[in-house]
């Protein structure tokens, strides 16, 4: 269960990348455009691009945390990473009801449960 949860957050991680580079892609060729350092400060489009693209290595990082903690049988890291989803799940959703946030729902609690030893 945990190898799905992780591969699930990895996968969740990429699929972020490609949406924002997809979604923002006028704002992030224009940073690039002009230089990258200190770009993303010029408007409020530059800084959400950077913001929503700066999370996708983060979620791919903890899904690769969580694969690992899975192989070496650290459930007390799995908790961990668990209890962070699940906040971040909460927050996310109850801040932005129609994003996707909604999927870190499930995976928190799951990742959680297998850290107890209780899947």
């Amino acid at each position: 269960m945990a190898h799905t949860v992780a591969w699930f957050m990895v996968l969740l991680g990429l699929g972020h990348m490609a949406y924002g580079l997809r979604k923002y892609r006028a704002p992030l060729r224009a940073a690039w455009a002009g230089g990258y350092i200190g770009q993303f400060a010029a408007t409020e489009e530059r800084r959400t691009a950077f913001w929503f693209m700066i999370f996708s290595p983060l979620l791919v990082l903890a899904g690769h945390a969580a694969l690992h903690a899975a192989e070496v049988g650290d459930l007390a890291l799995l908790t961990i990473l668990g209890g962070y989803l699940l906040l971040t799940g909460v927050l996310g959703a109850a801040a932005f009801p129609k994003s996707p946030f909604w999927a870190a729902l499930p995976a928190g609690p799951l990742l959680i449960a297998v850290g107890r030893g209780w899947l």
